[in-house]
């Protein structure tokens, strides 16, 4: 690493897959997100989810009245697809432009799901809607059979789903999030020169397997959905996401829990990567000597999937390091723990 730059401009970046929550949670996250991203995919599941216009219109006035003064970051809103999502309804919202995309949860497949999409046949007019208007599909990629193992989820899901679904409907367009598996790579790489498919890996599978949950005990804060999986697939993502490639795109999926509801014999699923985002995946990218390839990754592939305009405005990344930002206190009793909390990053944001 020690031919690389120690100063890095690049077009601010986007999440395409970022968790803000609502209420006292939401005030406390957003800030980190809209300091360091212009735009972000915000995920529909809260409770109840964000189901329709009325619903998205509201959360979304939730963020905005929330943001930071001078803020200029954009929420870009989710339907949450369920088997009674109205066509219609998803058709204004997104000709009307609040509506970016459609999230697809298999039921009862990670956080708040329970009303998510028990089979992908219940939801055909909607895909065949959606599939008109060119309106993107996002998915959480994994079966919830409890006859396969949790670490094969993935996998089983690209071979018995996501395969006959891009089949079946030839003109949508879908992306794969937060990919966890080789499979996943093979999948999306044979598939993306169609530019049908677009692909986004987190910065938290790009730095742990799943060895890194039990290193010294259990680690709740390492614990999410999909589950890290075995080094070869990290590999493979650390190969995907540095590659340049324009199908892989940066979505954090930066999902923050209380740390009560971490610690517990039954803890929540998710990790919070937020306070670090571009950091992380700059560490990712130096150690990997893929700089060059970082703003692609960050900052362009994402918008072109989407069919939107890169950020005009830049950010710049200097090699001076920084301590990733300890508890994040919420309202006085609830807390939030970032990834990597307290250990030193090479990369921070400049200000």
């Amino acid at each position: 690493m020690t031919d690389q730059p120690l100063r890095l401009t690049l077009r601010r970046p986007d999440d395409w897959h970022l968790h803000l929550r609502t209420g006292a949670m939401l005030k406390a996250v957003l800030p980190f997100s809209a300091r360091q991203m212009g735009r972000a995919i915000v995920m529909p599941n809260l409770v109840p989810p964000v189901t329709d216009m009325a619903r998205a219109e509201t959360y979304r006035r939730e963020i905005v009245e929330n943001l930071p003064a001078g803020s200029g970051f954009r929420p870009l809103m989710t339907a949450y697809l369920t088997d009674h999502t109205d066509p219609d309804d998803l058709e204004r919202g997104f000709r009307a432009g609040l509506f970016t995309a459609v999230k697809l949860y298999p039921q009862h497949a990670t956080t708040n799901s329970a009303h998510g999409v028990t089979s992908i046949a219940h939801v055909h007019p909607v895909l065949e809607r959606m599939q008109a208007i060119g309106m993107p599909l996002l998915i959480h990629g994994e079966v919830t059979d409890q006859d396969v193992d949790i670490f094969d989820r993935e996998a089983v899901f690209i071979d018995r789903v996501l395969t006959p679904l891009l089949r079946n409907f030839p003109e949508l367009r879908v992306v794969l999030e937060h990919a966890t598996t080789e499979e996943a790579v093979v999948f999306v790489r044979q598939n993306g020169p169609s530019g049908r498919i677009g692909c986004t890996i987190t910065a938290h599978h790009l730095m742990i397997n799943r060895s890194s949950i039990f290193a010294g005990g259990i680690r709740p804060h390492l614990y999410c959905l999909p589950i890290a999986k075995r080094e070869k697939h990290r590999l493979a993502l650390r190969r995907a996401a540095t590659s340049g490639e324009p199908w892989f795109f940066l979505g954090t999926d930066s999902a923050p829990h209380p740390i009560g509801a971490k610690e517990t014999a039954c803890g929540c699923a998710g990790i919070f990567t937020a306070p670090s985002a571009i950091e992380l995946y700059a560490q990712v990218f130096d150690e990997e000597g893929a700089l060059a390839n970082l703003e692609a990754f960050a900052s362009l592939n994402g918008p072109a999937f989407y069919r939107l305009p890169p950020n005009e405005d830049r950010i710049t990344l200097e090699r001076s390091g920084h301590i990733v930002p300890d508890v994040l206190d919420v309202d006085g009793k609830d807390a939030v723990l970032p990834f990597r909390s307290g250990e030193r990053l090479d990369w921070r944001v400049v200000d």
